[in-house]
């Protein structure tokens, strides 16, 4: 559906996604380490850490407690807005639509994400939120970022639950 190489992005230091999406694996796997999906998100604005997050869906029995989500909200907070214009969000995994959708409607500049989600993902996989054409507001999006490392701190985890 969509190119699945990561495109480096002209306005981004080389290797600061790399990194970004590095803080974002730490997160993932303190969500493991509290059995939750290990899914990590971070939220930056001007080269800054506004917001950090990991899934929480299990101890606060919500659904919408996904680490993006999470971050959006920590992120509004720290900014004192909703509008989250010229901020990057970095998540290990492929927004779902859920994520998709709020992050499209918080006015997230960029999305990049590592591991891409052929089961429910919204930025490519499976559909695309972020891009669809009808919306008022489309983030830049780039996928693959650490995908590798993404994707083993998933498999390790559902590996140890089965």
């Amino acid at each position: 559906m969509t190119d699945r190489s990561a495109q480096p992005n002209a306005r981004q230091a080389p290797g600061a996604d790399e990194g970004w999406m590095a803080m974002a694996l730490a997160e993932a796997r303190s969500a493991a380490a509290a059995g939750e999906v290990p899914i990590g998100a971070v939220v930056v604005r001007d080269g800054a850490l506004v917001a950090a997050a990991a899934n929480r869906t299990v101890r606060d029995a919500d659904a919408t407690a996904h680490a993006e989500t999470l971050a959006l909200r920590a992120a509004s907070r720290a900014v004192g807005g909703w509008r989250l214009d010229d901020c990057t969000l970095y998540v290990t995994l492929e927004p779902c639509a859920m994520c998709a959708g709020a992050l499209v409607l918080a006015r997230v500049s960029r999305v990049v994400f590592g591991a891409w989600d052929d089961k429910a993902g919204m930025a490519g996989s499976v559909g695309d939120i972020l891009r669809h054409p009808r919306l008022n507001h489309r983030p830049e999006v780039r996928g693959g970022v650490l995908a590798s490392e993404c994707a083993a701190v998933l498999r390790e985890f559902f590996r140890s639950r089965r």
